[in-house]
């Protein structure tokens, strides 16, 4: 049973009252994990046993007192197809045809995993030659939960690969597969598991994410939002109260949130087909990202105000912090979704009542949507009074996200992981593909450890030995013309740093298939290759460099700074001059690098510039959408990097 309240998703995960014997995982055409143990589960009867047979071996296990059992095959090769039979002592059974054992990977993260085929480089070619009965694909559909859920909240199905099913499938783990399966010849699993615009937090587990030691408040709310939405709401609008209070350009008293609150000059009238603040004709906001105040009043009898309610919104582009005569209501993440906010009974009074919304857009159009009779309060006995009085508006200068409310889909706390990894169980994996970071470039100093946290949590779901390859943020932008800070550029080194910390993790550099002018870029085939060389040398085992030339060290000789690179394969090439572009020497501080010459020397990088004297460490490719030229003699990039200079010995 699940219910939806302030934009998110609260799931009873003891009702399975409509699950079958065996868990949604185990369908017609589906992937198991070849040469490990295989883990069947489901539900039955609390005390029945169950019977499970596959390719001449059988299991038991005994439901317990929920009705959940669980059974265990010996270890089988790659093959199939095989019959999976479950059949339970009181006489239910169920059977699963066509099922494969092979190498089954989970991919997962936000849009640049979900980007279907139909949207990649060629895809018409692509697609009506895509009919492969040796790779199978399942979607988990987009849930956000603040409780783990045992099975699926929407129906899951493995699909055989053809033109009609593989045309809305992650094109990211197609390609990847499709080109690892040239090099492993067995059957290829594929789950997709992942969400547009998503954070890293929404993907890690509570007490994973306790662990980092940054999220202890918001996760006391997420608990208290299981039982009570309402008081965890009001708990919540302390914790953002908080946050705004502490902006250092927020003046002492200032509470646009509180009735009380006088509206002063900066307060404006907006338009009354409200909608995206672009188009509202005012300079400031034509091209505005950021947070901008919304403040209305509606009268109400006092019948009205005795009732039961419900505040209703139209959607705000792309997440609204609520409030209503100065307690919180309600917080929701989505560009898309109505908001509708339960209200506690007598919050609301007869005569003036006072409703805050607070908008925050980081990309493209932002507001709330219009026009203002969109917006209403609707109460118990079926009537509704519309917030149509006038709006105003409030600009918030500056950039400084606040907090997102902990129980928000895509940029909560653990709610993805509760919502579409935990349902997946403990099925066996070959290995992750996690493509994301998008959505965490204003925060790549918390990144590092976030990462490392996914890592160690997702291996004590499916496996200490589970296998990670990440996809490094490709470029997006318009090139920098002088060196410069950059949050992309600081969360692609977080990402390289963690992958080169652990042999099981892998890296795909992808800083060169970027598009400046579509945060999605299409060439998601060239990304599948890279991936499965990256697969290849990590869980394979094959001796290749794994994802083109590595920095090994950088040193001082003489007037010039010298950078090794290792995991050559050809040597070392750049692409349309003499030597690589694309290189900086910095000082200590911020807004010290300096582009520097360089010229290539078999493994080595030589880079001299007026500032090499004094810098203390060298960057390449240091910025949102670099321009990079340095590759080996196959094709693969140099990925970006900083690091510190030493004296050679």
């Amino acid at each position: 049973m699940a219910f939806s309240f302030c934009g998110a998703t609260v799931a009873h995960a003891a009702d399975d009252s409509g699950a079958t014997l065996l868990h949604a995982m185990f369908q017609d055409h589906a992937v198991l994990q070849r040469d490990r143990p295989i883990r069947i589960w489901g539900h039955a009867q609390p005390g029945e046993e169950v019977r499970i047979a596959l390719a001449g071996a059988r299991a038991r296990g005994r439901a317990d007192e929920t009705g959940r059992w669980e059974a265990r095959l010996p270890a089988l090769a790659a093959g199939g197809p095989y019959t999976l039979v479950a059949t339970a002592s009181g006489g239910t059974a169920q059977t699963v045809d066509d099922v494969l054992v092979g190498d089954v990977w989970l991919c997962s993260g936000q849009s640049n995993i979900v980007l279907q085929v139909h949207r990649t480089l060629d895809s018409r070619a692509e697609i009506a030659g895509a009919d492969n009965d040796m790779i199978r694909m399942l979607t988990v559909g987009e849930t956000g939960s603040v409780v783990p859920l045992q099975t699926f909240a929407e129906p899951v199905r493995w699909l055989k690969t053809n033109p009609e099913t593989v045309r809305d499938f992650s094109a990211t783990c197609y390609y990847f597969a499709r080109e690892l399966q040239k090099r492993i010849d067995v059957p290829m699993g594929l789950i997709s598991a992942a969400w547009g615009g998503s954070r890293i937090q929404a993907w890690i587990r509570d007490d994973a994410l306790r662990t980092t030691g940054d999220y202890d408040a918001e996760l006391d709310v997420l608990a208290l939002y299981a039982d009570d939405p309402v008081a965890a709401v009001a708990d919540w609008g302390g914790v953002w109260a908080e946050w705004w209070r502490g902006r250092s350009d927020v003046a002492a008293g200032d509470e646009p949130w509180n009735p009380a609150a006088a509206a002063g000059a900066d307060w404006r009238e907006a338009p009354r087909e409200l909608g995206a603040w672009e188009r509202w004709g005012v300079p400031e906001l034509a091209e505005f990202d950021g947070m901008v105040w919304y403040r209305t009043t509606v009268k109400l009898t006092a019948q009205q105000a005795a009732q039961d309610a419900l505040l209703a919104l139209g959607p705000a582009d792309e997440m609204d912090m609520t409030w209503v005569n100065g307690r919180a209501v309600g917080s929701t993440y989505g560009a898309g979704d109505a908001r509708e906010y339960r209200l506690p009974r007598g919050l609301l009074r007869e005569g003036d009542n006072v409703v805050v919304v607070n908008v925050l857009d980081t990309y493209r159009d932002g507001g709330l949507a219009g026009p203002a009779s969109r917006h209403a309060l609707r109460f118990d006995d079926g009537s509704s009074v519309p917030l149509d009085d006038a709006w105003r508006y409030r600009v918030v200068p500056g950039v400084d996200w606040p907090p997102r409310a902990p129980w928000q889909s895509a940029a909560g706390l653990s709610t993805l992981y509760n919502g579409m990894i935990a349902p997946i169980g403990r099925y066996d994996l070959r290995g992750v593909v996690w493509y994301q970071g998008e959505s965490n470039t204003f925060e790549a100093d918390r990144y590092r450890g976030l990462l490392q946290a996914l890592r160690r949590d997702w291996r004590a779901r499916f496996g200490a030995g589970l296998p990670l390859l990440v996809v490094q943020l490709p470029g997006y932008g318009m090139p920098a013309t002088q060196p410069a800070e950059s949050g992309w550029a600081e969360l692609r080194e977080v990402q390289r740093l963690t992958a080169a910390e652990d042999p099981l993790t892998g890296l795909a550099v992808t800083i060169d298939i970027g598009d400046r002018y579509d945060v999605h870029p299409p060439n998601k085939q060239e990304l599948g290759r890279r991936l499965a060389r990256v697969a290849r040398h990590v869980v394979y085992g094959e001796q290749l460099p794994p994802s083109g030339p590595v920095p090994r060290s950088a040193t001082r000789e003489g007037e010039a700074v010298v950078v090794r690179f290792g995991d050559l394969d050809e040597g070392l090439v750049a692409y349309g001059a003499d030597g690589p572009i694309g290189f900086e020497l910095c000082a200590a501080g911020a807004g010290t690098c300096r582009y520097a010459n360089a010229r290539i020397d078999r493994d080595r990088v030589t880079l001299r510039a007026p500032s090499a004297p004094a810098a203390t460490r060298v960057r390449y490719c240091w910025a949102d959408s670099p321009i990079c030229t340095l590759y080996d003699g196959t094709g693969l990039p140099a990925g970006p990097f900083e690091m510190e200079i030493s004296v050679a010995p």
